[in-house]
C-alpha cells in the first residue's frame, strides 16, 4: 500500500452547546475534541488501513496527548508530531448559527502549530512517502507554508502524487500570503478537492464546466467537487461521474469534508475505479456528520462497507 502524508495544524475543537449562541457572553461548552483538519484526514485514511503519517506540533498538554492518543489509536504515524514545553496545544472554538452555518474563533498561528518544522523525524516520515496531501487551513503562517511547500517538493522529487483540498475559511483567507501559497500547491496538484464555490477562487471561469475544464487544462489529474448534502462529481479528461450523498441525519458536519477527502484519496492510491473511490468517500462523509465533534464520526472500513450495504438495502 501507498503510503501518504500530510503536515498542518492540530487542535482542540470546543462547542458552544445551543443553536445561535453567541461568545460574547458565557454560555454552555462542549469538548474538548481532537481535530485540525489535516489530523482528521490522516485520522480517517488510517482507519481505513492505508498507510498515514502526520507532521505537526502541539504543546506539552492534555489537549496535546488527547490528539496523539487518538492518532495512535486510529493507526496513524505520529512519530512527526512534536510536543512543545512551555507552548499550549492549538484551539478553535466554534458556534453554530441558525442560517446553519459556523462562526469561528481560533488560536493556530500563537500556538504550537506554529512550530511544526521539517526535522529528522519529518524527514524520516518523508523518506518513503508516495503521496502527500494539501489543507489549505495548513498556510496559516510563512513558516508552516514553508513546511508544507518543503513536503510537497520532497514527495513529488521521488515521483510521488500530491492531493489538495483548499479547505478555506474567511477567517484564514485573509492571512497575508495566502493566496499565493495556495496558488504554489495548485500548481503541484494532481487531485483537487474543493468544497461548492472553492473552486471559483482557481479560475475565472462563469460556470462549473468551464471552471473544472480550466483546472484539468493545467495539468491536474482528476477535480473531486465536494457539494455535502447533494453529490459529489469526479471530473478527469476522460469524463465525469457523479454520486449522490447518503442520506443521514447531520449532528455535526465539521470533519466531513477531511473524512471524505482522506476516503477519495485512500482509494485512488489503491487504483479504485472513480465511482467506487466516489461511494467510499460519501460514506464516510456521510457517517462523519452523524456524531459530535470532528473526528468522532471516523469509521474503519469493514463499518463504511457495512453502512453503505444497509444503504444499498434500503435504496
Amino acid at each position: 500500500m501507498k503510503k501518504l502524508v500530510c503536515a498542518g495544524e492540530i487542535l482542540v475543537e470546543i462547542m458552544a452547546e445551543r443553536i445561535g449562541q453567541s461568545f460574547l457572553e458565557p454560555g454552555p461548552l462542549v469538548g474538548p475534541f481532537p481535530s485540525g483538519a489535516p489530523a482528521i484526514f490522516v485520522g480517517q485514511a488510517a482507519a481505513l488501513g492505508q498507510p498515514a503519517g502526520l507532521i505537526g506540533a502541539v504543546g506539552e498538554d492534555d489537549f496535546g496527548q488527547l490528539n496523539i492518543d487518538r492518532l495512535r489509536a486510529l493507526g496513524a504515524d505520529v512519530s512527526a508530531i512534536t510536543s512543545h514545553k512551555g507552548h499550549a496545544t492549538g484551539t478553535a472554538f466554534v458556534t453554530y448559527l441558525a442560517d446553519a452555518s459556523r462562526h469561528f474563533v481560533f488560536n493556530i498561528r500563537n500556538s504550537a502549530a506554529g512550530l511544526m518544522a521539517i526535522d529528522d523525524a519529518a524527514r524520516h516520515l518523508l523518506a518513503d512517502a508516495d503521496h502527500f496531501h494539501v489543507m489549505g487551513s495548513s498556510l496559516f503562517s510563512d513558516k508552516a507554508t514553508d513546511v508544507v511547500l518543503a513536503a510537497t517538493a520532497a514527495v513529488k522529487a521521488r515521483g510521488g502524487t500530491v492531493s489538495f483540498d483548499p479547505n478555506v475559511r474567511r477567517e484564514i483567507l485573509q492571512v497575508s500570503g495566502m493566496r499565493a501559497a495556495l496558488d504554489k500547491v495548485l500548481a503541484e496538484t494532481d487531485v483537487f478537492l474543493p468544497s461548492g464555490d472553492e473552486l471559483f477562487l482557481f479560475s475565472s471561469a462563469g460556470d462549473e464546466k468551464g471552471a473544472v475544464d480550466d483546472l484539468l487544462g493545467r495539468g491536474i489529474s482528476c477535480v473531486v467537487l465536494k457539494k455535502g448534502a447533494d453529490c459529489a462529481a469526479y471530473h478527469d479528461r476522460q469524463g465525469a461521474v457523479a454520486l449522490p450523498a447518503f442520506p443521514v441525519e447531520e449532528v455535526d458536519p465539521t470533519g466531513a469534508g477531511d473524512c471524505f477527502g482522506a476516503a477519495f484519496v485512500s482509494m485512488w492510491l489503491r487504483g479504485a475505479a472513480p465511482v467506487d473511490a466516489l461511494r467510499v468517500a460519501n460514506a464516510c462523509g456521510a457517517l462523519a456528520v452523524t456524531r459530535k465533534g470532528p473526528m468522532e464520526g471516523i469509521y474503519r472500513l469493514a463499518d463504511v462497507e457495512a453502512f453503505i450495504a444497509r444503504a444499498g438495502t434500503r435504496a
